[in-house]
């Protein structure tokens, strides 16, 4: 996500030229990037499901959600275990026996009972010295098209400094990735995945466009309401000095709202017959306006696309990005850039 979302471009620009004779206009240049870029009426197409998991309620839970999707779109669900043999101080990594890799894929086969008997399955055992290095490997070898993953949500310096298996492999995913959060076990583990109302936070980017049709197609697929959000990032300068006795912030404000929500809505422009779609304009801090606007809704699901890969690699990955999935209490599902 970009880490403004255009919004102090809008005010800049107003302040710069302003005349209270003549009425403001929102700058075009979001509508223009939105006309290049074509979302089709192709339905979004997951033939591969790729679900790591570790045995843990966490990675449950990130079951659930990828045999929901499995089982939506026809697809393939594979089932992974990375058996970790990473050396330790001066001993070297020690292999997995026979006898593991049987008992791991009968801990598999346990796991994956309440998988749909529609849903294809595959169970694979593999190990590794790196988890997230070997997650990736897996997705190339089978096409994955979504990886889903839970996440045990660590935090302190390790996390800081480490990162996340969830978020290394965002970082460098061929595909979308979802995942899943140990928050989402706070909201009945028991009952079955539904996605009722799906966030999707929209800077006009080709990025968040793309993250638009993904969403939509989700939504549609699951009768779910779809919130596209767009975060105005005000200065606060502004609102502290207005420039003149005639800036009037609040009509500024007004305009730049009732501008952008057009610009939502064109995203969108016919009724979709199973997805009811609301634009939501908000003002503040990009990254905790979607956590804000996230929690108001009671969102199931928040995707986000991410405009290059530039911005999630290890040292800049993408600030808003890494903030919402390290404090969402749903699972958020990244795209990569095209």
């Amino acid at each position: 996500m970009a880490a403004a979302l255009h919004g102090r471009e809008e005010y800049a620009r107003a302040a710069k030229n302003f005349a209270p004779a003549r009425r403001f206009r929102a700058p075009r240049a979001p509508l223009r990037l939105a006309r290049h870029v074509r979302l089709g009426s192709a339905m979004l197409q997951i033939a591969q499901v790729l679900c790591p998991v570790d045995f843990s309620d966490f990675s449950r839970r990130s079951l659930d959600h990828a045999s929901a999707l499995a089982r939506w779109y026809g697809a393939r669900l594979t089932l992974l275990h990375v058996f970790v043999n990473r050396p330790a101080v001066d001993l070297p990594p020690t292999p997995m026996t026979d006898g593991e890799r049987q008992r791991l894929t009968s801990d598999l086969r346990r796991l994956a009972a309440h998988v749909p008997f529609e849903v294809p399955l595959d169970l694979r055992v593999t190990e590794a010295g790196d988890i997230h290095r070997e997650i990736l490997i897996q997705a190339e070898m089978v096409s994955a098209d979504l990886i889903v993953l839970g996440t045990h949500g660590r935090s302190g310096f390790e996390r800081l400094v480490l990162g996340s298996v969830a978020e290394r492999v965002v970082r460098k995913a061929p595909c979308p990735t979802m995942v899943v959060p140990r928050q989402a076990l706070d909201t009945a583990p028991d009952e079955p995945v539904r996605f009722r109302r799906v966030v999707c936070p929209v800077d006009f980017s080709d990025a968040s466009v793309r993250a638009v049709q993904y969403a939509r197609s989700l939504a549609e697929e699951a009768r779910a309401q779809l919130i596209l959000l767009h975060v105005l990032d005000v200065p606060p300068e502004i609102l502290a000095h207005p420039m003149s006795a005639g800036f009037d912030v609040d009509r500024i404000r007004a305009d730049a709202v009732a501008e952008a929500e057009r610009h939502l809505q064109a995203l969108v422009p016919e009724p979709r017959p199973h997805c009811v779609v609301k634009p939501v304009v908000r003002e503040g801090a990009v990254y905790r306006e979607i956590l804000v606007v996230a929690a108001e809704r009671a969102a199931d699901l928040i995707v986000m696309g991410v405009q290059g890969r530039g911005a999630v690699d290890l040292m800049v990955f993408g600030s808003n990005t890494a903030r919402v999935m390290r404090a969402a209490a749903c699972p958020v599902l990244v795209l990569p850039p095209a």
